[in-house]
């Protein structure tokens, strides 16, 4: 039986490598009315999904595998970021939600108040890429202390300028395209470059839909954007990748570098979040989560992405098989996870006894 606990008092904070969410079986959990009936959805068959645009083409790609024999489940898979996927989930209007950051410790505490138990799945990594225009013959590197001055608040109607990125650049507007505020990659990209994952500049052209971000760049010989490297390599020859500067010399996104822990701080672990409840009590939601598990790897490479160790997924459908509910992480956007920590997280999330609750002290 799947643990879960009847009600939860939140620490300060998560504790990392054991389930935020433990205890009695599921079965005793009661949740709201509302929120079960939502999540059992209209129909046992139908199975809605939505969340990071970053993730989608992932979850699109196994959705369609799988239509294809499974012709008695329905799969809606949509896209609004990140944010919006967890408002949705957390308010039971989908089973499964795509993220490209970790659940934040609000969200977390409106899902355990909502009565929808979460299990965190990791599924790919990503390289996030800052990408111009090929006709920009000026660029090839960039520092994270220029992103910075380019990114913060207070750059808002001031830097405007290539030259004033670095001086060796001609004097050209400086156009710019990133992600929309219901983006977990606009929350991980602010975490990386301000150090506020709220904190960004306004003046830029934002959108959740990142096939957006990449027309805008193709289409403008100025602009510099953030875009998931899927999108980047989906776009190949239109667009082109700046090599990333942390202060230990400039290197390019590909998967050699994530899988090397040399792109940093611009790696990071790509999740689904399922209501651990709907799984439970609906075979079919069940069924299409194990079939992603075990075929995420390979459709993840497919896309674009970075696939994960083999151990990452055993590990991942041992916690999805046993229903361990929580998250590895502490609640924000956290850079510099390589996928060799992310390994260990899950590894000492399922050796890690829980730590005792208010619910269970007598």
């Amino acid at each position: 039986m799947w643990p879960f606990i009847q009600s939860v008092v939140f620490p300060a904070k998560f504790f990392v490598g054991v389930a935020l969410l433990t205890g009695m079986s599921l079965a005793g959990c009661s949740p709201s009315p509302q929120a079960s009936t939502s999540a059992q959805s209209a129909s046992a068959n139908l199975i809605k999904i939505d969340g990071s645009s970053t993730v989608y083409p992932i979850t699109s790609a196994i959705a369609q595998e799988y239509a294809k024999t499974h012709s008695g489940t329905k799969l809606d898979v949509q896209f609004s970021g990140t944010s919006a996927g967890f408002n949705k989930f957390c308010a039971s209007e989908t089973v499964i939600t795509n993220a490209s950051r970790p659940i934040l410790l609000q969200e977390a505490k409106v899902c355990a108040n909502s009565g929808v138990p979460f299990i965190e799945l990791p599924v790919a990594f990503d390289a996030l890429t800052i990408a111009v225009n090929p006709q920009n013959n000026w660029a090839n590197d960039i520092t994270l202390d220029e992103l910075r001055q380019i990114w913060e608040p207070a750059a808002e109607g001031k830097i405007t300028n290539w030259k004033q990125v670095r001086n060796t650049y001609p004097e050209r507007p400086l156009v710019l395209f990133g992600a929309g505020k219901d983006s977990g990659t606009f929350d991980y990209f602010n975490e990386v470059v301000v150090g506020n994952a709220e904190a960004s500049r306004n003046d830029y052209t934002g959108s959740e839909d990142d096939t957006e971000l990449v027309r805008g760049i193709e289409k403008n010989p100025n602009a510099l954007g953030y875009i998931p490297f899927a999108y980047f390599e989906g776009a190949q020859g239109r667009l082109r990748a700046l090599a990333i500067d942390n202060g230990k010399g400039a290197v390019t996104p590909s998967r050699a570098t994530v899988t090397n822990a040399q792109y940093q701080p611009f790696s990071r672990p790509l999740f689904i979040y399922v209501n651990a409840k709907a799984a439970q009590d609906n075979p079919k939601v069940k069924a299409f989560v194990e079939y992603y598990l075990t075929h995420a790897g390979r459709v993840s490479n497919t896309v674009g992405y970075i696939p994960l160790p083999e151990e990452a997924y055993r590990l991942a459908t041992i916690q999805f098989t046993r229903g361990e509910i929580g998250t590895v992480f502490e609640g924000v956007p956290q850079p510099n996870v390589t996928i060799a920590e992310l390994l260990r997280r899950q590894a000492v999330f399922q050796l890690t006894e829980a730590p005792t609750t208010e619910a269970q002290k007598p």
